[in-house]
């Protein structure tokens, strides 16, 4: 397990890129102005309101600057080819680095090896950006058919911390955030998070920074009734019939949620 006391501050923050695929583009937490935002973005609100740069201000939040590459769909390879080249033109303080969960979840993949492309990438940008941060997988013993594939998550997850201590790199730990295994945490396609679980990541991410946060990530949810029986089965056919075959279709037919989808935030801008 990485050492706690590498998790800190590492000096002033004061440019930010996101790599990875639909949880980094935040896909599930749609704005009031209908764009997509997701914890990456209030992540990078969150480095920005507590680690201004000091200069002259270009805005509310100083002259943090924050990219977004992430597009939804995207397999690692696909990340390390269309990504992480820009993240290392772009060269910013800090880099977050979510991807190889399209991978795992795909028929016949192996976590090993999945894990051995995901260093080599890590390396590569370590050698042009400040920090890196990676992302482990999120525990998935509560969700339909993810479940089945908690094992290989886990194995996953295991070579991702053991990457990040060859690295020296600060660990976003999505399977101990006990929080996200609500289901309220998660929107109704049952793969993405709801806002207030990209909420609950982006406060988990600045704490493992160091930095302040307004409320506890893990704290408790309020209390809500028991579901019955039938409307737990009723919610499950509705989410096989919306959800589940139209993604194994997408899949059957070599087809991705994001053909002809680009970075919402291409370049180091500020917010």
């Amino acid at each position: 397990m990485a050492d706690d006391s590498r998790n800190t501050r590492r000096g002033i923050i004061g440019s930010y890129a996101a790599i990875g695929d639909s949880f980094t583009e935040g896909v599930g937490d749609l704005g009031p102005d209908g764009r997509l935002l997701g914890w990456a973005d209030r992540f990078a609100v969150l480095l920005a309101d507590q680690l201004l740069v000091p200069g002259v201000p270009e805005g509310p939040h100083g002259n943090f600057r924050y990219a977004n590459l992430a597009v939804r769909g995207r397999l690692l390879d696909q990340i390390v080819e269309e990504q992480v080249p820009r993240a290392r033109e772009l060269a910013p303080d800090l880099v977050t680095f979510c991807a190889g969960g399209n991978d795992i979840i795909r028929p016949g993949s192996d976590p090993d090896d999945v894990a051995e492309r995901f260093e080599r990438a890590v390396a590569d940008l370590t050698q042009s950006v400040g920090t890196v941060m990676v992302t482990t997988g999120f525990d998935t013993r509560h969700v339909p058919v993810l479940r089945h594939l908690r094992g290989k998550i886990a194995t996953y997850t295991a070579h991702v911390r053991s990457i990040a201590d060859r690295y020296d790199c600060p660990v976003l730990d999505l399977w101990s955030l006990r929080s996200v295994q609500d289901r309220r945490a998660w929107d109704n396609d049952r793969l993405h998070l709801s806002p207030e679980g990209h909420t609950r990541v982006a406060l988990r991410a600045a704490q493992v920074l160091g930095l302040d946060v307004p409320a506890d990530p893990d704290q408790m949810w309020p209390p809500q009734a028991q579901r019955g029986t039938l409307e737990v089965r009723r919610d499950d056919i509705h989410w096989a019939r919306e959800y589940l075959v139209p993604w194994i279709g997408r899949r059957l037919r070599g087809e991705s949620s994001g053909d002809h989808v680009e970075a919402k935030r291409p370049d180091l801008l500020p917010l």
